[in-house]
């Protein structure tokens, strides 16, 4: 049983006084059942929920009963959002308020919810960084942050991959996310004939200078939305091309722990085993189709399996392979390693 949802009872029958079984477990998502033993849990926490029986009847607090979430600021509250993502918390500089906040939400509550809710935060941790990655640093993170929420323009210097490496840009930052450990702003961008849409890596802004000028953010944009539809491009932009590997049980094994998950699943969905004859060195190896970036990337992430893998085809990346193959064994005969 969740503590959360015996929160959200608590305060779904402040709101709205009495309530049906049927009508608390539309509002919560849950069966009608449920409803019924979230009811006794929470008289059990000592809230005062009592029983209206009849028609129009149904479940409410005793007059006068409120919770005591008093006192909270607006950082406080803006916190109380990444109450449960302390690092993340903490890159958008409100690691105090959401301490601050999460006191106050606890004595806030009932005492047999407190104690619900202090053994849910004891077994639940979030680590958003992926593995083998230190976190990255994003000083200006704060910054953005105010400026989201204030709809106020800012000047940037930005350092991208392509030429000219270093811009200038005039943005409207409409929101942020983070994936994988990494910080992105999504901005409007401001050009001599309209306004799009776009992505910065916040570790990649080398000067952000806040100015007093506001915005409007578009009233049908949804950031949700438009992360989705922009990983989607991505990786559609991402893989120009294909490659046939085979694969040896081993190589397989270690696939998700080396390459991205889209080769991983183009690997189990285009899989089909090799004859033994085929001179793949043993058996359990398969053949299958992937998709890749360009020839370099695909030959530099290939060469993680070592002798676990092969390429087929294109004859590009094959030859790629051999020579990066070549250029190590003289290196390390060279150097008497071999």
């Amino acid at each position: 049983m969740s503590a959360g949802r015996l929160l959200s009872l608590l305060l779904l029958l402040q709101s709205r006084g009495r309530m049906s079984a049927r009508g608390i477990a539309d509002e919560l998502g849950v069966s009608v059942r449920t409803a019924y033993r979230d009811v006794v849990r929470l008289q059990e926490a000592g809230v005062p929920v009592y029983a209206e029986p009849g028609r129009g009847g149904g479940y409410q607090l005793l007059d006068g009963y409120r919770t005591r979430l008093t006192g909270m600021t607006e950082g406080e509250a803006r916190a109380l959002l990444f109450a449960g993502l302390p690092g993340p918390a903490a890159d958008l500089g409100l690691a105090a308020e959401v301490t601050a906040a999460r006191l106050k939400l606890l004595a806030a509550l009932p005492q047999g919810l407190r104690e619900e809710a202090a053994r849910t935060a004891e077994v639940f941790h979030l680590d958003a960084p992926a593995w083998y990655r230190e976190p990255e640093q994003a000083p200006h993170l704060p910054l953005f942050v105010d400026a989201v929420l204030t709809r106020s323009v800012v000047d940037v210097r930005y350092r991208r991959w392509r030429a000219p490496q270093e811009v200038r840009r005039r943005l409207r930052p409409y929101g942020l996310v983070l994936k994988s450990g990494v910080w992105y702003l999504v901005a409007g961008t401001e050009r001599p004939t309209d306004l799009r849409i776009a992505t910065y890596r916040v570790t990649q802004v080398l000067d952000a200078e806040p100015s007093d000028e506001r915005f409007d953010r578009p009233r049908d944009f949804d950031l949700g939305v438009y992360w989705t539809a922009y990983l989607e491009d991505f990786e559609a932009r991402r893989y120009t091309g294909t490659a046939t590997i085979r694969l040896s049980r081993q190589g397989r094994r270690r696939l998700p722990d080396n390459l991205p998950p889209e080769v991983v699943r183009a690997v189990e969905s285009t899989a089909t085993a090799v004859d033994d004859d085929a001179g793949c060195g043993g058996e359990g190896w398969v053949e299958a189709v992937i998709p890749t970036e360009s020839t370099a990337h695909a030959c530099g992430e290939l060469l993680r399996l070592g002798g676990d893998v092969e390429v087929i085809a294109p004859q590009e990346l094959r030859q790629a392979m051999a020579e990066t193959v070549g250029a190590l064994a003289r290196m390390y005969r060279a150097t008497g390693c071999a």
